[in-house]
């Protein structure tokens, strides 16, 4: 079975490397393997891949300081992470989630559930191609702020600003109905989808990067409802 999707794998535990790399390429994935954070950054350059599955507690760069160099490198072409951990505390999830992680998986891993959700991930991103190409093609402009869908930038004023996947996602969204209130079950169904289970607090974090990105006055908090898009 052929996949076209390449997956690095990031993990300093040799036995869940192999673990990894057996079950997804028994998947047809395309895959190569890290063992620490500053080797993912060299490989990730070359390999360009689909996905990154990145461990969080590792020796030297942890997953974190890793996700974030990863998103500052506009040359990766915004690849979808998923943060390996086998901590279930609330601040690791949202610490990885503030370093522009798309999903959080908590080991131990069970290879149905793992390829289930890399689907899922990779679903998201894939959906409605014809649409999105089509929509790509036009920039969103509204003030000072363009948002270029195709190359994941936004422009504020003359600086281009790079922002994880899921904040950027977050900011188009509200920008495609600027002064719309969305719910906050609407923003999850949008960003995240009803097969990936993120935290109470997840939508928080990113409305709070986005503010600090391009501005809090930008994103205003209906409260008991939801988030709109301002000018």
């Amino acid at each position: 079975m052929e996949n076209s999707k390449k997956i690095l794998l990031v993990d300093d535990d040799k036995d869940i490397i192999e673990f990894l790399d057996y079950n997804l390429k028994k998947e047809g994935f395309t895959t190569e393997v890290a063992n620490n954070g500053d080797e993912a950054i060299e490989i990730a350059k070359s390999f360009l891949p689909d996905l990154i599955l990145l461990d969080v507690m590792m020796s030297g760069k942890d997953g974190i300081e890793t996700c974030e160099i990863i998103r500052s490198m506009p040359e990766l072409n915004n690849p979808l992470v998923a943060m390996l951990t086998a901590r279930g505390e609330d601040y690791s999830q949202i610490a990885g989630f503030e370093a522009g992680a798309d999903d959080y998986i908590t080991k131990p891993i069970k290879p149905k559930l793992l390829i289930s959700r890399i689907n899922a991930l990779l679903k998201r991103r894939n959906i409605n191609p014809t649409k999105e190409k089509s929509e790509k093609t036009e920039l969103i402009t509204i003030g000072n702020i363009e948002i270029d869908k195709e190359r994941y930038i936004v422009r504020k004023d003359t600086t281009d600003l790079i922002l994880p996947r899921k904040v950027f996602e977050l900011l188009v969204l509200l920008a495609s109905k600027p002064g719309k209130v969305f719910t906050r079950d609407e923003i999850y169904d949008n960003i995240w989808g009803d097969s990936i289970v993120v935290g109470d607090r997840t939508i928080d974090v990113h409305i709070r990067k986005l503010r600090e990105k391009i501005g809090a006055d930008l994103i205003k908090t209906v409260k008991g409802v939801g988030y709109k898009f301002s000018i």
